[in-house]
């Protein structure tokens, strides 16, 4: 699930602005915030997805059940064989609209807008660029001790209780 939303705006495409064969997927309500929106349209891709993964580990308990060894008359073993066909089947088509959810969510990675990636590698930057300007005035107030004359081992002594503090 993803983390709480909060003050996020978006433009996410509404439905109304999707052509009619992509629109008939998303039955989220129109007059929704973005936060509310985005919210709605996570839970329906949750529910697929769930609803795929129920389908998968229902036709794999069938095929257990199915596979009991033990006397069985010519009709009961064509039934079974047949059950497990349409077991499999369905197995096999979840899969494929899993395999098909996951491609979907992948484009629309790739195609959405990258407004928030991009600034929080901004704000990555600004840290590891403040970091650096504080390494590099301890680094020079290190260095100034040094050569004014303090003793190295005053310097290791300083090191040691800013360490314990």
């Amino acid at each position: 699930r993803m983390a709480q939303r909060t003050q996020f705006e978006t433009d996410a495409i509404r439905p109304t602005g999707l052509s009619s064969t992509i629109a008939a997927q998303h039955r989220v309500d129109d007059k929704l915030n973005s936060a509310e929106y985005l919210d709605a349209v996570e839970e329906e891709w949750n529910k697929r997805v769930d609803a795929e993964v129920e389908t998968l580990v229902g036709g794999m308990q069938d095929l257990v059940e199915l596979a009991v060894v033990g006397e069985k008359d010519k009709h009961r073993m064509y039934e079974e064989a047949f059950e497990t066909e349409m077991r499999a089947e369905n197995m096999v088509r979840a899969a494929n609209s899993l395999l098909s959810i996951v491609h979907s969510l992948k484009l629309m990675i790739l195609l959405s807008d990258e407004g928030q990636v991009v600034e929080r590698r901004q704000k990555e930057l600004a840290d590891i660029e403040r970091d650096m300007e504080l390494a590099k005035e301890r680094a020079a107030v290190e260095w100034k001790k040094l050569v004014d004359g303090e003793d190295v081992g005053e310097v290791e002594d300083n090191e040691d209780q800013d360490m314990d503090e």
